[in-house]
């Protein structure tokens, strides 16, 4: 054998070492990038039920609050989901807890696997608010699953969600939150999860639910 394909033979293994141990760093960076990105959530859930002037919490609700309990962060729960954009979407009244009703219509649809098994989840948008600048990239999933009602509201959880750019979607559960009506049903009206996005799997993630909540 030639001296430099032995040269080569004997390289191949520290390139392969060396490979493996970039890709197992920028995995980690990624993954400290996104816990930041949920740690920041938390901070700005607690900040806005702390403050008076946002908080949907009255009384000794408000007095007694100090922060949201939170299931432990699990990126298993920030899953990449194919993302199918609704042609033609038509308006609907969506229903909600109070009776009344609330303008959206469906944007589209997310497909995503946990744990091996395939899911589908409706996003809608808010006519109201994709009038604002503000919100006109803002997407509305509501979803229930089967922590409801144990660990979570029973009314199921709400993910805030931008329009994406192309045919792919991230749910980041670990960012999912409660309607306001968890806390106070007498001063909001909040829309109900609709049956076709009841999951039947535990989403351990997010916020979770206390029984100081008077509702």
């Amino acid at each position: 054998m030639k001296p430099y394909l032995v040269f080569l033979l004997l390289l191949l293994p520290i390139f392969s070492f060396s490979q493996k141990n970039v890709t197992a760093k920028t995995i980690l960076k990624q993954e400290a990038k996104e816990i930041k990105e949920i740690k920041k959530f938390q901070k700005e859930l607690n900040e806005e039920y702390l403050n008076p002037k946002e908080t949907p919490l009255r009384g000794d609700n408000f007095t007694h609050f100090k922060k949201h309990p939170f299931f432990p962060v699990d990126l298993k729960y920030r899953v990449k989901a194919k993302f199918v954009k609704t042609e033609n979407p038509v308006p609907f009244d969506f229903p909600t807890s109070s009776g009344k009703t609330k303008s959206y219509q469906e944007f589209g649809k997310a497909t995503f696997e946990l744990d091996g098994k395939p899911y589908t989840l409706t996003v809608y948008q808010s006519l109201d608010l994709m009038k604002m600048e503000k919100y006109k990239d803002h997407l509305f999933l509501p979803f229930r699953d089967a922590t409801n009602g144990k660990e979570t509201y029973g009314g199921g959880k709400y993910l805030d969600l931008k329009i994406p750019a192309g045919d792919s979607i991230i749910l980041d559960f670990n960012q999912s939150y409660h309607p306001y009506c968890a806390y106070n049903a007498y001063d909001y009206n909040c829309p109900i999860v609709p049956e076709e996005n009841k999951l039947p799997v535990e989403i351990r993630a997010g916020v979770m639910y206390q029984d100081i909540y008077h509702h």
